[in-house]
């Protein structure tokens, strides 16, 4: 790889700023002295909220000239070798050979994909400057290997597809008014928002044959790259098939051992093992999060048949293509992703499965924080009757009383005869703490 390459790409970045934005619900920290890690699912906006960064830094007089931008998904940089990773410093340089480059902004976008590269970063970190901004679309940036090879230096900015909150101001809807005509446009704006999804492209194209298109590719590059490529796998539509089983059995505990006997008995040859890696793989990419079940035994916790949350709604959509009985799931899918989000480093998210079952046991250090149901409605007595006997259940297992059923759209507060209080709150409301 020779500097003029490299001249050529931090140039071009260089003339493309500021960029016009939509800006996003929690901004980047700048100027605090750690490395930025910015994890998450191709095409969440992880770019966008590190131009954010710099659109922030010119407005207070930083000149462009301090930014090194490079995007290693270029084809030509994507095969550089780890150890030709200080001729980027080396271009810098010589193109601003009287900028101190402690001084400098740098930003490397999915730098996961050449081997070795936290080595550079930390080497930049101890010796050329302290405002390091990574991004990445593999959980191997969230890994306790790289805290360690990073001295714990990095601040992690995991980062999604866009929350209710930032669709709504994507989409130009108000948020913060009671009046009736924009409270039903934000009605209207959930249903939506529940089907599509957050991708931020997505979300601002208006065609809907346009909105599948995008999302199919999105699940074909996230299959070809960040899968097969990326780990060397084969069996291709052995892949394509077992990650759309995944999908379609959201809301539920996956049994890898069912589907794998269900594609032998379809002809196909693939290992169990290997099923169990093309899961963690998944979740490594981000298309899955995965969800253990609640018990006060590890041992439990561990050996439990875990259920796999889907990144978006939209992407399920695409792939699998509408089905009649998935507004449920879907709605139970946005309210994990929600909850995802919301997490701290002590929070841990579960479900509950005894004689009854609760879709969410939100754990808070080492206390129960809160038990949450979801249901599209209460209106059958039977499914009132489960949700509630669930919720209960999960209460006296737990020793928690924060109680909550979330719904599409429906309002109410249930005292039950033991004493226990729960709270009915519709989705739209709930995800944006109204």
């Amino acid at each position: 790889m020779d500097t003029l390459y490299l001249k050529t790409q931090i140039a071009m970045r260089q003339a493309e700023f500021p960029t016009d934005l939509k800006k996003r619900e929690h901004p980047l920290p700048v100027n605090d002295g750690k490395i930025v890690t910015i994890p998450g699912v191709r095409r969440c906006g992880k770019t966008s909220r590190m131009e954010a960064v710099v659109n922030e830094l010119l407005a207070s007089g930083i000149g462009r000239e301090r930014f090194l931008w490079v995007s290693f998904d270029d084809e030509r940089l994507v095969r550089m070798d780890s150890t030709e990773l200080d001729k980027i410093i080396e271009a810098y340089r010589e193109m601003y050979p009287d900028i101190e480059i402690s001084s400098v902004y740098m930003f490397f976008d999915e730098i996961q994909l050449i081997e070795n590269w936290e080595y550079f970063v930390m080497r930049l970190y101890k010796h050329y400057s302290k405002n390091i901004y990574i991004s990445g679309s593999n959980a191997t940036m969230l890994s306790t290997e790289l805290k360690s090879a990073l001295r714990g230096w990095p601040e992690e900015e995991e980062t999604l597809p866009l929350s209710f909150l930032e669709y709504c101001e994507f989409k130009g809807i108000k948020t913060d008014s009671w009046l009736e005509s924009d409270l039903a446009k934000l009605r209207n704006a959930f249903f939506d928002y529940n089907n599509e999804g957050g991708f931020p492209e997505v979300v601002l194209t208006e065609n809907p044959l346009q909105k599948t298109k995008i999302l199919q590719n999105y699940f074909d590059t996230m299959l070809l790259k960040d899968l097969v490529e990326h780990y060397g796998l084969s069996n291709i539509e052995v892949l394509r098939y077992y990650l759309k089983r995944i999908m379609a059995n959201l809301t539920k505990p996956t049994s890898i051992r069912g589907i794998h006997g269900d594609i032998k008995s379809r002809g196909l040859k693939v290992s169990k093992n290997d099923l169990y890696d093309w899961a963690n793989h998944a979740c490594d990419v981000f298309m899955f999060i995965r969800v253990s079940n609640y018990s006060k035994s590890l041992q439990k916790v561990e050996s439990s048949q875990p259920k796999y949350y889907c990144i978006d709604n939209g992407l399920r959509d695409a792939v699998l293509l509408p089905q009649s009985d998935d507004d449920g799931k879907k709605l139970e899918n946005t309210v994990f992703l929600q909850l995802y989000r919301q997490r701290t480093p002590v929070h841990r998210i579960f479900y509950y499965q005894g004689r009854g079952e609760c879709d969410f046991v939100v754990q808070r250090g080492v206390e129960i924080d809160r038990l949450i149901q979801v249901t599209w409605n209460l209106n059958d007595d039977s499914t009132r009757r489960r949700e509630i006997n669930g919720l209960v259940e999960a209460a006296e297992a737990t020793g928690c009383r924060n109680l909550f059923i979330i719904t599409a759209d429906t309002s109410e507060e249930i005292s039950l005869d033991n004493g226990m209080t729960i709270q009915v709150l519709p989705a739209w409301r709930w995800l944006l703490g109204k």
